[in-house]
């Protein structure tokens, strides 16, 4: 992980605001996470990512203290419970996973995904994609993973995986716009989705419809920069905030946007437990 110290103190005025602010209204406060980096470890096959052993009944203590609990990711929903082991958990009543992006919400109240019709041009790049692919000369080590309402591709078993997502980038990023999607980057991956939504999209209607008066955001990858963008402007409308970088030596843009640095989910883990030892 990164080489800086990790602590839980905000490193920047607007940091300490939120964190107070927080403390004071938990009742009133929003807590969003971001899934793979965040609350799981980044491992070669997303298929086997799992939330970190401690998460789940670091959520159960801290999700009755709070306004809600939000894991905000680009997997499907269902996806994101199954690995996170989210369901059917005491404490966990008022948890919310708006997955791809806020385009599908699932809500323990019912244990059930909400969400619209798929956008079209998915099949279709899905169809595309091999040839693309081979024909970028990258077959070898280039994994697609089918997300339902995306697809992504993953450089991260190639021989060199940062040369490999590079030489993709233009070539999925043509395709993408041939059937009108867009493509998101992220540690070693190329995601090819609708437009319209993403992670701070998904957060700012969130909080506005929770009414909530302060906001905790936690991510690791480029995806979550509108996250970050969004708390911003939440700040600036008067709602404080507090950025959380779950640290990592691929993506440095979160570091140095962030309040408060922490070593990946076991620090993220830890910074939760804080929090709701702290609120009582």
């Amino acid at each position: 992980m990164g080489s800086y110290t990790e602590s839980t103190d905000p490193a920047t005025p607007a940091g300490w605001e939120g964190l107070q602010a927080l403390l004071a209204r938990p009742e009133r406060a929003v807590i969003a996470l971001d899934f793979d980096g965040t609350l799981a470890p980044i491992v070669a096959d997303p298929e086997k990512a799992r939330a970190h052993p401690e998460a789940v009944a670091v959520l159960a203590a801290l999700a009755p203290k709070v306004a809600a609990v939000a894991v905000v990711t680009g997997r499907p929903a269902a996806v994101a419970v199954r690995h996170g082991g989210f369901a059917d958990v005491p404490g966990l009543e008022h948890l919310v996973v708006l997955g791809h992006y806020g385009a599908e919400r699932w809500d323990a109240r019912t244990g059930t995904v909400s969400a619209p019709a798929p956008h079209p041009g998915v099949a279709a790049v899905r169809a595309e994609l091999p040839g693309v692919i081979e024909g970028a000369g990258v077959r070898q080590g280039a994994w697609i993973e089918e997300k339902g309402r995306a697809v992504a591709v993953h450089t991260r078993r190639a021989a060199d995986p940062q040369a490999a997502f590079e030489t993709l980038r233009d070539p999925l990023t043509e395709l993408a716009a041939r059937h009108g999607l867009i493509v998101e980057p992220g540690r070693l991956v190329l995601e090819l989705r609708p437009p319209g939504m993403d992670k701070g999209v998904a957060l700012l209607e969130y909080v506005r419809e929770i009414v909530a008066t302060s906001v905790l955001y936690a991510g690791d990858d480029l995806g979550d920069l509108p996250a970050f963008a969004a708390v911003d402007k939440l700040r600036s409308d008067g709602t404080p905030g507090l950025l959380v970088c779950s640290g990592s030596d691929e993506v440095t843009e979160l570091r140095e946007r962030a309040d408060v640095v922490v070593d990946g989910p076991e620090g993220v883990v830890r910074l939760l437990r804080a929090l709701a030892e702290r609120i009582g």
